[in-house]
C-alpha cells in the first residue's frame, strides 16, 4: 500500500468525520433496533424530541429577537434618566453645533428685541441730545443718523449673541445648565419651569433661554452698552420637537428605570433558552443570530423613518430642517451606534454557527482549512521549525483562545465609538488572521481530525 501523504492523510480524515457525522445523524433520527441491550440503546440512539420542542424554540428565539431592540432602546432611555454624565454627553456637544448655535442666536436676538425697544431708546437719546438747544440744521443732520444708529446698535447686540453663542463660555453655561437640571432629575419630569430642558403638557419639548440671555446682557454691559441694564429677566423656551408621546413618556418614567437594567439579559435568555431547547442546536443557533439581526436592522430602520418624520412634521416656524436633523441625530446616536454593533455580532455568531454546523459547504471549507493549515506545519518541520510544547499546549487549549479571540472583537465593535465600516472590517479580518495563526501553530495528535470550529 502506498505511504499517504500528510495532505492525504488530512484529507482521508476529514472524508471519515464526514461520513461519522452522517451516520451519526442517522442513528440519532432512528428508532432503537428491538433486543438492544441498555449500553446499546446508550450508545446507538436516542429517542428524537417532537415537533413541539422545535415550536417552543421558535417561540422563545421570536420572543427574544423582538425583546432585543426594545431592550436596547430601554438601556438608551435608563442611562439617559439615572446618569448625569451620559445625559450631559449627549446634549452637551448641541453647544458646538453650527446649526444649532445659529438657531439659539436667532431665538436670543429675538427674545431681547421683543423685551427692549432699541429704536425707541435711540429716538429719546437723540431727541433729549438735540433738546440741549441745537440748530435746526444739526438737529435735523442728528435726526437723520437716528435710524442707522439703532441698527447698528440691533448689529451690535446680533454680533455679541452670535460671539458668545460660538464660544467657549455658551458650551460651559449650557453644558453646566444640563448638569444642574439633571440633577434635578424628578424635578424636569414633571415640568419644573426652572429646568433647562422642559416638557409641555401639549408635548412641546423645550430649550430654556433664561441663562444665556443674563449671560448676554451682562457681556453687553461690560462692552459698554448701557442699554442692556434695561434687558429684564426673561422666562422664553425654544421649542425643539413636539411629539404626542412626551405625556406617554412621563408616565412610564419609572418603568423606565426599572427596565432598563435587565431587559436586555431577559432577551438574551430567551435567545439562549432557545437555541437549548431546540432539536437542532446549530441550526437554532443560525436563526437566533439571524433574528437578533434582522430586530437590529429594523431599529435602525425605524430610526431613519423617525428623523425622516421629525423633520417633515417640525414647522419650520419652529425650528428649522437642519437644526432638528441635528437634534435628532445627537439624541439617537447611542441607540443606532448600539443596533449597529449588535447587528454586527448577530451577524458574526450566524456566520460562526453555519460554518461550524453540520452542512455540506461549511464541511468542506473546514477540510480545506485543515488540510491547508497542515501543509504549512510540514512544511516548517521540515525546515526544522515548530512550535513543540508551546503548539501542544496550544490545541489543548484551542477552545479557550478562540473565545479569547471572539470575546476580545466584540469587545471591540460593542465599545468603540464611533463605530464605522473600516473599524468593523479590520476587527474582523485581525480575529479570522488570529484563529488562522492559531490553527498553524498549534500541534495537534497524529490521529486528531482537521480544522472544526466546533472544536
Amino acid at each position: 500500500m502506498p505511504r499517504l501523504t500528510n495532505q492525504e492523510m488530512q484529507e482521508r480524515i476529514a472524508e471519515l468525520q464526514a461520513r461519522n457525522d452522517a451516520l451519526q445523524a442517522q442513528l440519532d433520527a432512528s428508532t432503537v433496533p428491538p433486543g438492544a441491550t441498555g449500553s446499546d440503546t446508550a450508545a446507538i440512539a436516542r429517542k428524537p424530541r417532537g415537533w413541539a420542542w422545535t415550536l417552543l424554540a421558535t417561540v422563545l428565539i421570536v420572543i427574544g429577537a423582538i425583546l432585543a431592540p426594545v431592550a436596547v432602546v430601554a438601556n438608551w432611555a435608563k442611562a439617559e434618566l439615572a446618569d448625569t454624565d451620559t445625559f450631559v454627553a449627549t446634549f452637551a456637544p448641541l453647544a458646538k453645533d453650527p446649526s444649532v448655535q445659529e438657531f439659539v442666536s436667532a431665538q436670543v436676538v429675538g427674545a431681547i428685541d421683543q423685551q427692549v425697544d432699541i429704536r425707541s431708546l435711540t429716538s429719546d437719546v437723540f431727541d433729549g441730545i438735540i433738546s440741549l438747544g441745537l440748530s435746526d440744521r444739526a438737529a435735523t443732520a442728528l435726526k437723520a443718523l437716528e435710524g442707522p444708529t439703532a441698527d447698528g446698535i440691533k448689529g451690535l447686540v446680533s454680533n455679541v449673541v452670535s460671539g458668545f453663542v460660538s464660544s467657549k463660555q455658551f458650551a460651559a453655561v449650557w453644558e453646566q445648565a444640563l448638569r444642574t437640571t439633571h440633577e434635578q432629575l424628578i424635578a424636569t419630569m414633571q415640568n419644573d419651569k426652572n429646568a433647562a430642558i422642559s416638557l409641555g403638557q401639549n408635548g412641546d419639548i423645550g430649550i430654556q433661554l433664561g441663562p444665556i440671555i443674563a449671560e448676554v446682557k451682562s457681556v453687553l454691559v461690560k462692552q459698554g452698552v448701557t442699554f442692556a441694564k434695561a434687558i429684564p429677566t426673561i422666562d422664553k423656551t425654544i421649542v425643539v420637537a413636539q411629539s404626542d408621546a412626551v405625556g406617554r413618556v412621563q408616565s412610564v418614567y419609572q418603568l423606565t428605570i426599572a427596565v432598563g437594567d435587565w431587559l436586555q439579559w431577559v432577551a438574551l435568555a430567551f435567545l439562549i433558552a432557545g437555541v437549548l431547547v431546540a432539536r437542532r442546536r446549530s441550526l437554532a443557533l443560525l436563526w437566533a443570530a439571524v433574528g437578533l439581526a434582522i430586530g437590529m436592522i429594523v431599529l435602525a430602520i425605524g430610526l431613519a423613518v423617525g428623523r425622516a418624520v421629525t423633520v417633515a412634521t417640525l414647522s419650520p416656524s419652529v425650528m428649522p430642517a437642519g437644526t432638528a436633523r441635528d437634534l435628532y441625530n445627537q439624541v439617537v446616536e447611542f441607540i443606532q451606534s448600539a443596533a449597529v454593533a449588535v447587528a454586527v455580532l448577530a451577524i458574526a455568531v450566524a456566520v460562526i454557527g453555519w460554518m461550524a454546523g453540520p452542512f455540506r459547504v461549511p464541511r468542506r471549507l473546514r477540510a480545506v482549512a485543515g488540510s491547508g493549515a497542515a501543509s504549512l506545519r510540514a512544511v516548517g518541520e521540515r525546515h526544522r521549525l515548530t512550535s513543540g510544547r508551546a503548539g501542544q499546549w496550544l490545541y489543548r487549549q484551542r477552545v479557550l483562545v478562540r473565545t479569547l479571540i471572539a470575546v476580545a472583537g466584540a469587545a471591540v465593535v460593542l465599545f468603540t465609538r464611533p463605530l464605522t465600516p473600516g473599524l468593523i472590517i479590520w476587527t474582523a479580518v485581525v480575529c479570522v488572521v488570529l484563529v488562522a495563526i492559531l490553527e498553524v501553530l498549534q500541534r495537534p495528535p497524529a490521529s486528531a481530525p482537521a480544522f472544526d470550529l466546533r472544536t
